[in-house]
């Protein structure tokens, strides 16, 4: 059998998967601070998420070519064949998507951080400081100190009526640190921003995470405040996925203008209030679900919280400030749970199952090794009909990553309720400081795809069925308040208030109590399996 490794590499050498945009080689350098991922040795033809393209076969150095097509192409079709064929959900992440930017080749990085070491990196985290003390105190940030020191000492809760205590880090504290939101959290939004961009959720596509959360607090009487003094947070309400489709330049082989656009903005926010100045933007925060949003902010918004859905290690994602939220695939903002639900785990007879395109490295390289290898593997290329019944009816759902780290088919996997198997280097899972993602997630290193079937077999059965931890708890609370309420974003705030309550250590003198220090956890830990 090949060498695992050496495969990697002959992928990386020779695959080129079209359509593709990079960033300026200037812009690159300037971010000496992101670690570029692996990525193809040329870029390729570069066209805005919006043009077809023809399809093309490309060479991956798996013997035998790959159809590299135009997620618009596939998206049509998706669309035209939905009321009739509501099973390709997840499929249509890399369908409707285009390719990430590229990376400087000469700067790529295959060093893996696990999830053991993300942890430590949490707590770490934890001991450190990203904000800079204010440059004059405000009566929100005593009450955020209040409002620590209230989660720090939480009464401990080892049983709850709805909740499965094992699948969070710590039940306790994310409790009261809910409790306190629904107290105390004020949000101000800006006001200023036009249209699309700003202020119009798109609430549909595998980019509805961001919507959702935008349309659910533009609603709240209960969180929003008029009167920006009283705000613990700020919203800087833009769509990372409408950035793309109305301001980048297609051709342009660069995100300035993506930049400049966010940087009037931001400087408009600076010269008509004082806030962003006080803090240098540290209680401000975004949401933003495209895969290319890491980059889009990272420039201008480098000091914000960024709640963001392609959470990668690599690409610059800070533990203790940055959020990872759940990337969803809405196919109806009407019904959003639709079709959720599967065979309970004794009827489910088949062991894994993946299907998708071949976007990215990774994802030919499992079907190298499964496809058509075992009848209890059901492992594929992209399947037309059929997709959601393999998922109600597996044990195990592969969430292979394709250009990004992120997929919609973790959520997706636990709504069907299949336990997901992550397969994704230096992915940061959603809530990754609230939720204990062992406990209803299984973590496969992709070095380790040859062995994936005695992974899963490895797993005790002795002990509760994953699938129904996962059925029963966190897992699938996490999928239904990510798909339909807009809950995940209430979950998200709720750590956002231990977030900024952190912030309180530094502080100027003139106000006794006062106090300026890190920003709030959402507070878990993620192991791997065997």
């Amino acid at each position: 059998m090949p060498n695992l490794g050496e495969e990697v590499e002959d992928v990386e050498r020779n695959i080129r998967i079209e359509p593709d945009i990079s960033p300026s080689v200037s812009f690159r350098e300037e971010t000496s601070a992101v670690v570029s991922r692996i990525a193809p040795s040329i870029i390729a033809p570069i066209v805005s998420p919006s043009e077809s393209i023809s399809p093309k076969y490309e060479d991956i150095g798996l013997g035998a070519p790959v159809e590299a097509n135009s997620p618009t192409t596939y998206a049509n079709e998706n669309v035209a064949n939905s009321s009739s064929n509501a099973t390709n959900s997840a499929q249509l992440e890399e369908l409707i998507s285009p390719p990430p930017p590229m990376k400087n080749p000469k700067s790529s990085e295959k060093s893996v951080v696990s999830i053991s070491e993300m942890h430590d990196m949490l707590i770490h985290s934890r001991a450190s400081s990203f904000s800079k003390s204010p440059l004059w105190p405000s009566a929100a940030d005593q009450e955020l100190l209040d409002a620590r020191s209230q989660i720090e000492s939480a009464t401990i809760i080892q049983d709850h009526p709805s909740l499965y205590a094992p699948n969070y880090r710590n039940l306790s504290t994310f409790l009261r640190s809910y409790e306190m939101m629904e107290q105390k959290l004020k949000v101000y939004i800006y006001k200023d921003g036009k249209r699309p961009v700003f202020h119009q959720p798109r609430l549909k596509g595998i980019y509805a995470s961001e919507g959702w959360f935008m349309k659910h607090l533009q609603a709240s009487n209960q969180f929003l405040t008029d009167n920006p003094k009283e705000a613990h947070l700020f919203y800087l309400p833009f769509s990372s996925q409408l950035l793309v489709d109305y301001v980048y330049v297609k051709d342009s082989h660069s995100f300035d203008d993506i930049n400049r656009y966010l940087k009037n903005y931001i400087d408009t926010i600076k010269t008509r209030y004082p806030f962003w100045n006080r803090t240098d933007g540290s209680d401000h925060f975004l949401v933003a679900c495209h895969d290319w949003a890491p980059i889009e902010t990272r420039r201008n918004m480098a000091n914000s919280i960024r709640a963001l859905c392609n959470s990668d290690v690599k690409e610059g994602f800070q533990f203790g400030k940055d959020v990872a939220l759940p990337e969803t695939n809405i196919h109806s903002p009407q019904n959003p749970m639709k079709e959720i639900g599967g065979s309970p785990p004794s009827k489910r007879k088949i062991l894994a199952f993946f299907a998708g395109q071949m976007h990215g490295y990774l994802r030919p390289i499992l079907l190298n090794y499964w496809e058509n290898k075992d009848p209890e593997m059901k492992i594929f290329k992209r399947m037309r009909k059929g997709y959601s019944w393999h998922m109600k009816n597996s044990k195990y759902c592969i969430c292979a990553k394709g250009y990004e780290v992120n997929s919609p088919r973790v959520v997706e996997a636990i709504l069907y309720g299949c336990v997901p198997v992550i397969i994704s280097d230096n992915f940061v899972p959603p809530f990754f400081e609230i939720l204990n993602w062992d406990s209803f997630a299984v973590f496969v290193p992709e070095k380790e795809i040859p062995n994936l079937k005695n992974v899963l077999l490895s797993i005790p059965e002795q002990r509760p069925s994953p699938m129904e931890m996962a059925g029963a708890g966190a897992g699938s609370g996490v999928a239904r308040e990510a798909v339909s309420s807009g809950g995940w974003a209430r979950g998200g705030a709720a750590g956002g208030v231990e977030r900024a309550g952190r912030r309180a250590r530094r502080s100027p003198a003139p106000s006794p109590g006062v106090a300026w220090g890190r920003r709030p956890k959402l507070g878990a830990r993620v192991c791997t399996r065997p």
